[in-house]
This record gives C-alpha cells, structure tokens and sequence, in this order.
C-alpha cells in the first residue's frame, strides 16, 4: 500500500482531464522522477497519470523516449518562464512567477534529478539549457533589459552551470529532511540565495574596471596557436 505523503510535501498528482493522456503521463512522470528520480517504474507513473502502462509504451515507445519526451517539455517551459522574466516581463510578472514558484518545483526537481543522475543524458540536458540560455539573453540584450557579453555563449554557459551549480551545493551543504519534497527544497534555496543573487545581477559586485582589463590583458597577452 501507498503511503501518503509527508508533511510539507506536495501530493501527487491528481491527472488533469483536461490534458491528452500523453501529456497527463509526461506530467506525471515529471513529478515522480522530480521525487524519486529516473529509476521509477512505469507502473507507478501509470498510476499517478491515471493509465496503464501498456498505454505510455503506446504513446512514448519505451521508458528512454518518454525520458526524452519529459526533457523536451521542461526544457521549453524553462524556456518560455525565462523569456517572460528576461524579456517581456515587468514587476507585475515577476511578482506573478515568484508567487507560483511552486508550480515550477517538478521542473527543478527534475532538472536536479538528470544533473544527479550524471552520464550523457545530463550533459545532453545542460546542452539544451546554455542553448536555450544563449537565445533568451540575446533577446533580453535585443531589447535592452541586459547588458551585452563579449562572449554571449560563454556567458550562457556560466550562468546555466553556476545556477544549476549552486542549487546542488546548496542540497549537499543543507541535505533536506525529505529528499522528496521537491517544493520544501526549493523554497528553502529560495529564502537562502534569491535577494543576493538578483542584488549581484541588478547592480554587479565590482565598483571599477580593473580587474576585468587585467583579465582582458592576460588574454591578449597569449601566444596564438
């Protein structure tokens, strides 16, 4: 039998009718893999979904292609919150995401669960973030909500690597009473890291140039290949 779910965690999914019963088994299997990670069965995923399992080998083929399938949904949802926050959001939308933050918890568990998992489907996944990254910062500069980079990829780089970076230290330095609880954790990062992190990307950290025509200098100072 079932247990129910522990306090402070989210319940599962009760399947939305609303949906396909593909998108009703892609969602579910966000939410488990978010709390469990990517060694769920299909049976159990089929039960929160509300279908068989034969039905998502119907849908998805095998358990690798509904993995895929899940990767690509939480990389455009990602994606389109981003580009509202980067681009066309002003502080009424900003307020709007902080305040269903929650909804977003199976998508950071998730994305948590692949970098944890480690292999080429992470390094696959990262891919997929720092190129996604790399499209909604151009349109931000594009529309002058930030600063131009000399190295626009780079940059999207770093900042994939150091956010996704950060929330697995913050785990391993602050282990959670409940590895499952996927909106506990969050909120807890949340209170720990937001204020300083949007404060640094608002205003920056160094006060002059220097130490960036340093670094400039070292780099022009190197031999060519």
């Amino acid at each position: 039998m079932r247990s129910g779910p522990s306090a402070g965690q989210a319940p599962d999914p009760v399947p939305d009718p609303d949906l396909t019963a593909r998108a009703r088994i892609r969602d579910a299997a966000v939410a488990r893999y978010a709390r469990e990670g990517f060694g769920v069965g299909l049976r159990a995923i089929a039960q929160d979904a509300g279908v068989s399992a034969a039905l998502i080998l119907h849908h998805f083929g095998s358990k690798d292609a509904l993995r895929a399938a899940c990767d690509a949904h939480v990389l455009r949802v990602v994606r389109e919150a981003k580009e509202q926050a980067l681009v066309t959001g002003g502080t009424p939308d900003l307020l709007l995401q902080l305040a269903s933050m929650d909804s977003y918890a199976p998508l950071v568990g998730y994305a948590l669960r692949s970098m944890q998992a480690g292999g080429e489907p992470a390094r696959d996944f990262v891919e997929h973030f720092v190129a996604d990254a790399e499209v909604y910062i151009a349109e931000a500069v594009a529309a002058g909500s930030m600063r131009p980079s000399r190295d626009e990829r780079a940059r999207a780089r770093y900042l994939t690597v150091q956010g996704l970076g950060a929330l697995l230290l913050d785990m391993t330095l602050h282990p959670p009473a409940d590895p499952t609880d996927v909106v506990g954790i969050l909120h807890a990062y949340r209170d720990r890291m937001m204020l300083p992190a949007v404060e640094l990307f608002t205003h920056g950290l160094m006060t002059d140039d220097r130490v960036l025509d340093a670094y400039l200098q070292h780099l022009a100072d190197q031999p060519e290949d």
